[in-house]
């Protein structure tokens, strides 16, 4: 179940929402062999969070108060699995990682996935639209259009043709949306807002190195078109 549907507590096969709200408020069991000590909003919050990839204000609306509301609880809850809670109040967003546990062997439960090239190029060129949106005071807004244009500084470096870059550049639009790190804006089909979670994976330092490196990889392509050329 998607923790993040917004529907009527009675429609859940828990309690008829009246008998919620009374057990919620008395600290009773939500259910039969319920020993959870945490409110019902904290939970969905807590499931939310663990399904992943986030919590946003904007998209979450009934699970983000909650989540602030019992922020220590959940936190406490975590750290049992060996995650930590990362939260942006200012910009609305949270999601879990693993915790820094240094030598301490613990269980790996968050699932991870490697980034192609493509994609990596693509989150970076993201998180910079992202921080020139916010210095704006203005929402991130990207089209697909543009993206593949400002992608096709890297073409060079992935063998295939021009459609075929597009194509893949493209892969990796979807690819972000389905971890909404993208959203898809209403009434449009090819315009979404850039998550503010990249803020938090991305720091400022990481932005600049990661930058640095990508700046070189499309000087060098520049300088070998050009003696391609020569």
């Amino acid at each position: 179940m998607n923790w993040s549907e917004d529907r009527d507590e009675d429609e859940r096969g828990l309690l008829p929402a009246t008998e919620l709200a009374e057990a919620t408020a008395a600290g009773k069991p939500l259910f039969v062999g319920d020993t959870g000590n945490l409110p019902y909003a904290a939970r969905r919050a807590l499931c939310q969070l663990l399904a992943g990839p986030s919590v946003d204000a904007q998209r979450h609306g009934s699970l983000w108060p909650a989540l602030l509301r019992h922020e220590a609880d959940i936190r406490r809850v975590l750290c049992e699995l060996f995650l930590e809670l990362v939260l942006d109040r200012e910009g609305g967003v949270a999601f879990t990682r693993q915790a820094d546990t240094a030598e301490l062997e613990s269980p790996t439960l968050l699932r991870s996935a490697p980034l192609t090239f493509i994609e990596s190029a693509l989150l970076l060129m993201l998180r910079q639209r992202l921080a020139e949106a916010d210095t704006r005071g203005e929402r991130a807004v990207v089209e697909e259009a543009q993206l593949v244009e400002a992608m096709s500084v890297y073409e060079r470096h992935v063998s295939t043709d021009r459609a075929g870059f597009a194509r893949r550049v493209l892969t990796a639009v979807a690819k972000m949306r389905d971890n909404q790190l993208l959203t898809r804006l209403r009434g449009s089909e090819d315009r979404y807002e850039v998550s503010p979670v990249l803020k938090l994976l991305f720091s400022a330092e990481e932005v600049q190195t990661l930058s640095q490196a990508y700046r070189e990889l499309r000087e060098g392509a520049a300088a070998t078109a050009e003696a391609d050329e020569e």
